[in-house]
């Protein structure tokens, strides 16, 4: 945990260096929030076949800064708080949700497009992924069941702590700076820890987000 809050300061401290010392004026900082659906697809080598979770119901926050690299293109690191996991069914029969805390690292090349009374944005970029923490829930007819998910690469863990991948981002910003967009996440990392015992499926995350927020 100490690790992670240094690099985040460290990351933070950057990603303010960086839009003060840019040349151009119209550098902003901004906060977005909204809802995420996250669910994890499974990818098995041995036939060449993927299928998808459930979605579950989760949030996400994000604080960047948006800093014009020409006069259409603008690049924006940030740091964000995913709400991550999925549901699915354990043994065809009891219900299964995964409540995952991520504190993301994402930076996103954007194109702006005038349109209006403000302008569309449109672009992508990489992400790193720390799964902080995360809960397990077992729902049965009769019952439910909370269960703490592990985070590590050991045997006995089930998530492994880090997680890279890409995020896609459409959206539309007045030029009061209130935005709203939509976007959707493509993990990259096996989420499988490296000591599981079936190494022939593959376990990713994939998100799509709705978020509102504000530019100043």
């Amino acid at each position: 945990m100490k690790k992670l809050i240094l690099v985040i300061a460290a990351i933070a401290f950057s990603v303010g260096g960086f839009a003060q010392t840019n040349s151009s004026s119209k550098s902003k900082f901004g906060l977005k929030g909204g809802l995420n659906l996250p669910k994890y697809r499974y990818i098995n080598s041995n036939n060449n076949t993927s299928n998808d979770t459930k979605t579950s119901t989760n949030f996400n926050l994000t604080g960047y800064a948006d800093v014009p690299v020409s006069t259409m293109f603008s690049v924006q690191p940030g740091i964000s708080i995913q709400g991550k996991g999925a549901k699915y069914f354990d043994n065809g029969t009891n219900q299964v949700e995964d409540n995952i805390l991520v504190v993301e690292v994402p930076v996103n090349l954007l194109a702006n497009l005038s349109a209006g009374p403000g302008h569309v944005y449109l672009g992508g970029g990489p992400y790193a992924g720390f799964n902080v923490s995360g809960k397990r829930k077992y729902i049965t007819n009769s019952s439910t069941t909370d269960a703490k998910l592990n985070i590590g690469n050991k045997n006995g863990d089930d998530l492994k702590g880090l997680d890279f991948g890409l995020n896609l981002l459409l959206g539309y910003q007045l030029n009061t700076g209130l935005n709203f967009g939509v976007g959707y996440g493509f993990g990259l990392t096996n989420l499988k820890p490296t000591s599981t015992s079936n190494t022939n499926v593959q376990q990713n995350n994939r998100v799509a987000s709705f978020t509102v927020g504000y530019a100043f």
